[in-house]
């Protein structure tokens, strides 16, 4: 791994906060019954605007990564599930772009976003080559 690469994940990793460690099934529990203020817990702190984009970026995410990773076929699933997940660190360093301030957090996003684009291609040029079509949908 790279080290831009590790240190992208890394800043992921920081936004993503403590709820990342939960499991699939302890994220789907009451999922539904969620009041509007847990939903924007992960933005907490942030700024409205830039919480609030934060946490819906991390939402569109996740439906198709745990989507993703449950094909039966562990190499395909890992890539069906990076995919979104790549998606998700574009989108959040687009929100990082539109909103932060600090040079270093800007130059980060813009190489994040340049990064991920191209392992996103390659992902989805592995899976054509197994002929294995993934919705544009999915990675949005």
């Amino acid at each position: 791994m790279s080290r831009k690469a590790f240190f992208a994940l890394l800043v992921l990793g920081a936004l993503a906060g403590p709820g990342a460690a939960q499991t699939a099934e302890q994220n789907h529990a009451g999922h539904g019954a969620m009041a509007d203020s847990e939903v924007a817990a992960p933005g907490a702190g942030v700024g409205d605007e830039a919480g609030a984009d934060y946490a819906a970026a991390m939402e569109r995410m996740h439906g198709p990564m745990m989507e993703g990773i449950a094909n039966p076929d562990p190499d395909v699933a890992f890539v069906l599930g990076m995919i979104p997940h790549h998606q998700g660190a574009i989108d959040m360093a687009q929100i990082v772009l539109k909103h932060g301030k600090d040079p270093f957090t800007r130059h980060l996003a813009q190489e994040v976003i340049t990064a991920q684009e191209q392992e996103i291609g390659q992902m989805r040029d592995w899976l054509a080559a197994r002929g294995i079509t993934v919705p544009d949908a999915a990675a949005q």
